[in-house]
């Protein structure tokens, strides 16, 4: 088995980081403190194919692989949690929605503009009462003539409040429960649509999380996306692939916090040497480094076997329960190694901290992974 890059992905990936480092850094801490959210870098983004990565080139993409999307999502993570969530949520839940869903006059009339990165895209499944239970969703979505006529609100939903188009879980027939779910294309100005409160969060707070409402909106019959009464399956599938990414995020954060905590071990000096010379915070180090690793093989595995056509469900959600419970242990540590000054603002590791928590909690929670993976294995 071939583990390495191909030099195609190591220069995307070199590419990227140099990037990342000019444009994304100087800037980190504003988009966390200030929940700035910096349009004109997404837009450089854009031009550079990442707000279009698995897109077929014909609709504006980029039309890298998996595998290739998941080196981008860690670079970006690695310096900035808010804009890997941002980027992760547009191509995976916006974008690939539409591509893997869509009509050819839906990834036509959409595509191009997402994957520019003058637009974003959104997807709306969490309301206040229905969480990981997808099925308990109370949003309706009723055919009237030549429109759907959608009722209900959302909650949790990223970039809700600037999406240009958002997809829109709803139910189309009550008593077949999660067999009666479709998803909608509903656009930002569409009238019965209005967004509410941005939430104020622990973390990630570059990222835009909105509250949104549905009341008597009115879209033409033709903007459902996927077959009636399908949604269910085609979020599902999503899902699957969003949980790789959200890994890869993982893997980006705790790369970044191994970054600092290494820099500083060499050059924090107490008792006469640099820290990194003490045994404890090496074994610390080593640690992090091991579990790193073996979270990014787990994300690199499951983007392979979507790339190669298998069932990748299983692996995608073994990848994002690892990779995000060892990106807490990771972080933590990090905190500890830099001690008071890692408590601190001074330091990105308080912002990694708070950052990956969300990783085990969106995309489907740790014990949703656990849940996932028990029955993939027949129990």
């Amino acid at each position: 088995m071939d583990f390495s890059l191909t030099e195609e992905q190591k220069l995307f990936k070199k590419t990227i980081r140099e990037f990342c480092e000019k444009e994304l850094k100087p800037i980190a801490s504003k988009i966390d403190q200030e929940e700035y959210f910096p349009f004109d870098v997404y837009k450089k983004m854009g031009q550079m194919g990442l707000m279009g990565m698995t897109v077929p080139q014909k609709y504006g993409g980029a039309g890298i692989n998996r595998v290739s999307y998941m080196i981008a999502l860690e670079e970006i993570a690695r310096i900035c949690g808010s804009t890997g969530l941002t980027v992760e949520a547009h191509n995976t839940l916006g974008n690939g929605y539409i591509y893997e869903a869509g009509t050819e006059e839906q990834r036509k009339k959409y595509l191009p503009k997402l994957c520019s990165g003058e637009a974003f895209a959104a997807l709306a499944i969490t309301e206040p009462n229905a969480g990981s239970d997808v099925a308990a969703m109370e949003t309706t979505a009723k055919l009237d003539g030549k429109e759907w006529v959608i009722n209900g609100s959302k909650q949790f939903i990223t970039s809700g409040d600037i999406a240009e188009v958002t997809i829109v879980m709803a139910k189309t027939d009550k008593n077949k429960g999660h067999k009666g779910i479709s998803a909608f294309l509903v656009e930002k100005d569409t009238p019965g649509f209005k967004v509410g409160q941005l939430e104020d969060k622990l973390g990630l707070r570059g990222s835009r999380t909105a509250q949104l409402f549905f009341e008597d909106c009115k879209i033409p019959k033709e903007n459902i996306l996927g077959e009636k009464d399908k949604g269910f399956y085609g979020v599902m599938d999503t899902l699957d692939r969003g949980r790789t990414a959200v890994g890869a995020m993982s893997v980006g954060i705790a790369q970044g916090a191994l970054d600092e905590s290494l820099e500083y071990a060499k050059q924090r000096q107490q008792f006469g040497r640099p820290i990194g010379k003490f045994q404890a915070i090496q074994w610390m180090i080593s640690d992090m480094a091991t579990e790193i690793e073996a979270a990014r093989l787990l994300v690199h595995r499951a983007a392979y076997l979507e790339d190669n056509g298998q069932p990748f469900s299983k692996e995608a959600a073994m990848a994002k329960l690892y990779a995000s419970e060892m990106a807490m242990k990771a972080t933590v540590k990090a905190i500890q190694i830099l001690g008071g000054y890692g408590y601190t603002r001074e330091y990105p590791v308080e912002r990694f901290y708070r950052d990956i928590k969300l990783c085990q909690i969106g995309e489907g929670t740790s014990e949703v992974q656990r849940i996932v993976i028990a029955k993939k294995l027949g129990l």
